[in-house]
């Protein structure tokens, strides 16, 4: 692994040369991670002049959720409790003599920038833009695989609910214990958090679990991720608990399924971000229900749970091969509940069998 970190390292400071900086200093910590394979809270990454070191403010935990250093990256411990990474990294390039620095500056607060110009007065910053986000959009092998496992893992967290007794518990009780079950199958932890919402707050996106209880004839709608070795996955499933769903729920249900079909259907290399979020639109839109549906479809995920591209009307730029996104699309009327159905993809081209499905759960319309 550390030959991958080396190599991604070596193309980030190819690009840095082009633009005459002699260093660069990475902040935003999936970033951090991944050049390094490690991100310990603050922790920032000097790439060259002389070497790259790993700048933390305290040592290393061991925890997994950090990930581990490559064995190429030198690790400096600041010698004083407080101090600042950043701060301590420009201070560094100053020294070994770089005299151009690029930054994230989209990631630095002005009161940091204010401190990298003064304690190195005579190093000129310069800004680094989305340069690793830019190199993190397009996943290799690794990452990939590890996405697989992420979504292994929370399909069977999903799927032990679904096996045991529902109604008479809480919104709050299921999240906590989809949680439990993605670390008991080997994740480091949620990718984000979980969202369990029944009855009316059914479809709800990003809804915070609350202590309503489950009832019969409820939807129940479901939004989950695990986060393995820092990558991250989503799925999301609507069922219809105790008994057999009503008209207007098998109405609904069908229709939101099949707006994430035609999404799923249209995710290629060369496409255009927009176009899939077009189509899965204009199946809402023709039953009435386009403006239920939120900003975006999806968007890519890894590092993040919410990574470029992103499956919007305004998005820009086309998909590649390689690219792992969400299609997410959902409906929720107020007073009555919603269907929200998410699964993560990898964009692959027809001739490898087309965009390959990681969250595998039933799409069926399950009554529990």
């Amino acid at each position: 692994m550390s030959e991958l970190y080396a190599a991604r390292r070596t193309r980030l400071r190819d690009r840095c040369a082009a633009t005459g900086s002699a260093a660069a200093l990475i902040s935003r910590p999936a970033n951090v991670r991944y050049l390094t394979g490690c991100a310990p809270p603050g922790a920032a990454l000097l790439l060259g002049p002389a070497d790259d070191v790993l700048l933390c403010g305290r040592p290393l935990s061991g925890d997994p959720a950090e990930g581990r250093p490559a064995d190429d990256v030198r690790v400096s411990v600041l010698p004083t409790r407080g101090g600042d990474p950043v701060v301590a990294g420009a201070d560094l390039a100053s020294t070994a003599g770089a005299d151009t620095l690029a930054v994230e500056e989209h990631h630095l607060t002005v009161t940091r920038h204010r401190a990298l110009s003064q304690v190195a007065p005579r190093l000129r910053l310069t800004d680094l833009a989305c340069a690793v986000e830019g190199q993190r959009l397009v996943k290799d092998d690794d990452e990939i695989a590890c996405l697989r496992i992420a979504a292994e893992i929370a399909d069977q967290a999903l799927g032990e609910l679904l096996e045991s007794i529902l109604v008479g518990r809480t919104e709050r009780h299921l999240a906590l214990e989809l949680e439990r079950r993605l670390v008991d199958h080997g994740a480091d932890g949620p990718a984000f958090p979980t969202s369990v919402a029944t009855g009316p707050n059914a479809g709800r996106p990003g809804h915070l679990p609350t202590d309503r209880r489950v009832e019969e004839g409820d939807f129940l709608s479901v939004c989950l991720g695990a986060n393995y070795r820092g990558y991250r996955c989503e799925i999301g499933r609507t069922f219809v608990i105790g008994t057999t769903p009503s008209d207007w729920q098998i109405e609904l249900y069908d229709l939101v399924f099949a707006a994430q079909r035609a999404g799923r259907e249209a995710l290629a290399p060369g496409v255009e971000c927009r176009e899939v979020d077009r189509v899965t639109r204009h199946v809402l839109d023709a039953a009435g229900y386009g403006e239920r549906l939120g900003a975006w479809t999806g968007h890519g995920v890894g590092l993040e749970i919410d990574e470029d591209p992103q499956l919007s009307p305004a998005a820009m730029g086309k998909l590649d091969a390689c690219v792992p996104v969400t299609v997410e699309p959902g409906v929720h009327i107020p007073g009555r509940g919603g269907v929200r159905i998410d699964d993560t993809l990898v964009v692959r081209p027809e001739a490898d069998g087309g965009p390959e499905l990681l969250t595998i759960t039933t799409k069926e319309l399950l009554a529990l």
